[in-house]
C-alpha cells in the first residue's frame, strides 16, 4: 500500500508534469512513450527533491495510457495520477 511509504510529512514534494499530448497522425507510434522516458529521466536528474511525478489525465484514454506505466489515481475516481519516483528509477537500472 503506497499510504505506508509515503513520506511522514503533511505536504510531500512531487514533479508535476505539464501536458503530454501526441497528435492523432502520429499515436501508436511510440512517440508518447519516448516523451514520457524523457520526462521520466529529467526528473531522476533534477537536482530538488521529489516524492512522486504526478500527472493529470485529458480523458480515460490517457489515464489508460499512464497505467500501463503503473501510474496510481492519486484520489479515487479522479484524473490526476502519481508514480513514486523510486518506482522511476527502477525503470532505469
Amino acid at each position: 500500500m503506497i499510504v505506508r511509504r509515503a513520506p511522514r510529512y503533511p505536504v510531500v514534494p512531487a514533479t508535476l508534469m505539464g501536458r503530454l499530448a501526441i497528435g492523432a497522425r502520429h499515436q501508436g507510434q511510440g512517440h508518447g512513450e519516448f516523451m514520457l522516458f524523457d520526462a521520466f529521466s529529467r526528473a531522476l536528474r533534477n537536482k530538488i527533491a521529489s516524492y512522486a511525478f504526478v500527472v493529470d489525465a485529458e480523458d480515460d484514454k490517457a489515464a489508460r495510457f499512464y497505467r500501463r506505466y503503473r501510474f496510481m489515481r492519486l484520489v479515487e475516481g479522479g484524473q490526476r495520477l502519481f508514480l513514486p519516483i523510486t518506482e522511476i528509477a527502477k525503470l532505469f537500472t
